[in-house]
């Protein structure tokens, strides 16, 4: 299995987040921890929502990266 995440804007177009794209993970739980440590990078690249995807099917998302306020 392979773990991913696609990345968009807040508006819903494709985002590139640069060097941060691309990362592949074994398990559900790793791709998490990433992005957990991960989106504030993101954001600031001009990620504004995440969707996990596991071999090409969506899992779940749009998750926004807005911080809480």
């Amino acid at each position: 299995m392979s773990w991913t995440w696609r990345f968009e804007t807040a508006e819903g177009a494709s985002a590139d987040p640069g060097e941060l794209t691309g990362q592949e993970f074994s398990a559900q739980g790793d791709a998490e921890s990433w992005l957990g440590e991960s989106w504030r990078d993101l954001a600031d690249k001009g990620v504004g929502q995440v969707y996990l995807i596991e071999d090409g099917r969506e899992v779940y998302g749009p998750m926004s990266l807005r911080a809480a306020e």
